[in-house]
């Protein structure tokens, strides 16, 4: 016998997503409940809540991992389009900003750990290498963050003339390099710390400052100048 699927609309009023976010609140809805707002709608024997549930379970019921999946990751599960898809990555994209813009409003960066936590949070989702730049003023608050280069899985170039470039347009007086290490490997490789070398060599004739060089993956950060090897 075929099983059927109740549609949300046919639901006791406060078991819809919608209806008990405006009556309990966005915090009293569970993962499933909220991404089902974002879906809308179910399609065929699903409802947008089977679906929502099946994105988890391919997440393995972890935020994180979710926010790691594309537009093409989510179409890969039946009722996803490429419409419902883009919302749910424009959403994730959207909770991502959010947490990364707040060290980007303190008024002075003052330890390796208030950078590292920013940069895991902005460099996180990357299943490759990428080379990023904090760009900071004298009184060390950030004036801007850039994503230089991507890479591949063990690897991705720098190009110092780029950087120095973006320093001077920016007006920085120091930058911190950061890159991720989606292996989760801390260490610096030996690229890793030539590279280093070169860019605080260029810098220097700009009267530019490397403060450091963070590495970050999802088992913690390894900062240059803690380990006094900047």
């Amino acid at each position: 016998m075929q099983k059927i699927i109740k549609s949300i609309k046919s639901w006791p009023q406060d078991d819809r997503p919608r209806e008990k976010m405006l009556i309990k609140g966005a915090e009293a809805l569970s993962n499933s409940e909220l991404l089902a707002i974002l879906i809308n709608n179910g399609s065929g024997q699903k409802s947008a809540l089977d679906i929502a549930k099946e994105i988890l379970a391919l997440g393995k019921e972890c935020l994180s991992e979710i926010g790691k999946f594309s537009a093409k990751d989510f179409q890969k599960i039946k009722g996803i389009g490429s419409a419902k898809a883009i919302t749910i990555v424009a959403a994730l994209e959207l909770g991502k900003r959010r947490f990364a813009s707040i060290p980007v409003n303190k008024q002075i960066i003052s330890s390796s750990n208030e950078v590292a936590e920013f940069l895991k949070i902005s460099l996180r989702d990357y299943k490759y290498e990428v080379f990023a730049v904090v760009f900071l003023n004298r009184a060390n608050k950030i004036k801007h963050f850039e994503i230089i280069s991507k890479g591949g899985i063990t690897g991705t170039i720098a190009d110092p003339r780029i950087i120095l470039k973006k320093a001077l347009d920016e007006e920085a007086t120091s930058i911190i390099l950061s890159h991720n290490h989606p292996s989760g490997n801390l260490r610096p490789s030996k690229a890793d710390t030539e590279i280093t070398t070169k860019i605080k060599s260029a810098a220097s004739y700009f009267d530019i400052h490397v403060l450091d060089h963070i590495i970050v993956s999802e088992e913690g950060y390894f900062s240059f100048a803690d380990e006094g090897i900047l």
